[in-house]
């Protein structure tokens, strides 16, 4: 390896690392001294002049020293969850900073015009900082911000002033006591990210049309009754969280939103779906928990890229057969809801199933299951209680045993199991059909339990003779050959070890 080569990685090696004084240098240019429970910011950091960024979250640092000012050369400095009440002037050395994270410290507002004259700010992160009001000279003096983090504060309204960020994309002003949309974002027009969660809003002002690069809208968990129509003006929306709010319709003009991935709106009281939702076919995401539906609309099939769907804690009574045709669903929630079950048939062979629900043992009404051409690797116990079960067609799974109790399925007339490679029972059992496989479960358990019974006269007699305790007994068998079962414990329903209970 050549001189030149070696000197790069040397410097390769000091430009990442986590806070070691014995191993800092002078090229190293960032530091990780994140939860160690620092009550000052350590001399030999401060030292280092090439310096980029600083992780000092998540510590007991009380005061940020004079010398903060030599780091001339960060640009990226973490100080939040600490005990800081104030910022010492020195601060305003750092002329090169682009991002600063003072959240989760108690910092008295006055302290916070020291930020003024940090002129390259793009990220300014104040969230939870008990901060009633935004200091105007923040936002006048600060032209570069593109981030500004704001939520879990007590913040009423927003400064006029802020409309001089005109650089800003992202701003985040959740769980703060906002009773109206502030009116100076929708004069924002590099908006892309607005985040009004858990607020006081009853009203979204249709001046936010003028947004049309807006990206993400969240205002979850407010007050409001209605949308306005111009809020199809913004054409790049793709996010809208709307979810706990008092909705009953979505304007009509909304369908223009193309490009939608994701929607929330649970905890509204809509009762039908929308039916501009219907035609948002580019939708990912959708949550319509608790909006009081009795059914789907017929165009929700054409909502085929779904990959997650809420429909939990409605009026549903049957399952939705829109739902068959959403070959990209992957998540479904149908929990409280009032689903009476009367499938008879089920069909899902030629896909890529790998388990079965445990749910097919609550469908009473079940008679043909067809999961032919599958990656099947085992059944579920709780099939033994569909008991309406005729047809069971498994071919060309991974199954290598059945359930014991398969044998229960007394309506059963056709189990098909080729292409498996079955152990239990072996696979010339299961090539003589369902009575010879029935037989050979009903066999296999009856031997279980005669060997329960003599294992226990055995042990019985032992004792009895004065051969040995029970307890030695069974430390004897223990240091046998113990089986699988032994080893990893009581077995739950599923196949996995039973949880301890919280005590």
């Amino acid at each position: 390896m050549s001189n030149n080569i070696m000197k790069l990685v040397e410097q390769y090696s000091t430009i990442h690392q986590k806070y070691d004084p014995q191993q800092i240098s002078d090229r190293t240019f960032f530091v990780d001294a994140s939860n160690q429970n620092l009550a000052t910011i350590p001399s030999e950091i401060l030292e280092l002049k090439d310096l980029e960024e600083v992780h000092l979250e998540n510590n007991q640092i009380e005061e940020i020293p004079a010398d903060i000012q030599y780091l001339k050369n960060v640009k990226i400095l973490y100080l939040n969850k600490n005990k800081l009440s104030k910022l010492c002037p020195q601060l305003t050395g750092l002329g090169n900073l682009e991002g600063l994270d003072l959240s989760d410290n108690p910092l008295l507002p006055s302290s916070l015009l020291v930020l003024c004259n940090l002129r390259r700010l793009r990220q300014l992160r104040l969230y939870r900082t008990q901060l009633r009001e935004v200091p105007v000279q923040i936002c006048k003096h600060l032209h570069h911000l593109e981030l500004l983090g704001l939520s879990g504060n007590n913040l009423t309204s927003l400064p006029k002033e802020i409309v001089n960020q005109t650089k800003l994309r992202e701003i985040y002003l959740k769980q703060n006591e906002l009773e109206a949309f502030p009116p100076e974002l929708c004069v924002l027009c590099n908006l892309e990210i607005i985040d009004l969660d858990d607020n006081k809003l009853t009203a979204i002002p249709g001046e936010i049309g003028n947004l049309t690069r807006l990206w993400k809208l969240y205002a979850a968990r407010n007050d409001l009754h209605f949308l306005p129509e111009s809020l199809c003006q913004c054409s790049k929306l793709s996010v809208l969280d709307l979810t706990h709010n008092r909705l009953h319709s979505i304007p009509r003009t909304l369908e223009e939103l193309s490009e939608m991935t994701e929607l929330g709106l649970s905890g509204n009281p809509l009762e039908k779906v929308p039916r501009l939702v219907c035609r948002w076919t580019s939708l990912h995401l959708l949550y319509l928990s608790n909006t009081g539906l009795r059914a789907l609309r017929r165009s929700f099939w054409r909502l085929v890229n779904l990959r997650f769907l809420d429909l939990s804690q409605n009026h549903l009574e049957s399952c939705p057969s829109h739902l068959c045709v959403m070959k990209n669903l992957e998540v479904l929630a149908l929990d409280d809801n009032k689903i009476r079950q009367n499938l008879k048939e089920l069909y899902m062979e030629n896909n890529y199933l790998e388990d079965l629900p445990v749910a097919l043992g609550s469908m009473p009404n079940l008679e043909i299951l067809d999961c032919r051409h599958n990656l099947l690797k085992q059944l579920p116990y709780s099939i033994c209680q569909a008991q309406a079960l005729k047809e069971l067609l498994l071919e060309d799974n991974l199954l290598t045993q059945l359930p014991e109790d398969l044998d229960s399925l007394v309506n059963l007339k056709a189990l098909t199991l080729t292409g498996n490679p079955m152990e239990e029972p072996p696979i010339g059992v299961c090539t003589e059909g369902k009575e010879a496989i029935f037989t050979y479960l009903k066999e296999k358990r009856n031997m279980k339990v005669l060997a329960t019974k003599i294992q226990a006269w055995w042990r019985g007699m032992m004792v009895r003779k004065g051969l040995g305790g029970f307890e030695e007994l069974v430390k004897l068998r223990k240091k046998g050959k113990n089986s699988p079962k032994d080893k990893k414990g009581k077995k739950g329903g599923k196949g996995k070890p039973v949880k301890e209970k919280k005590k």
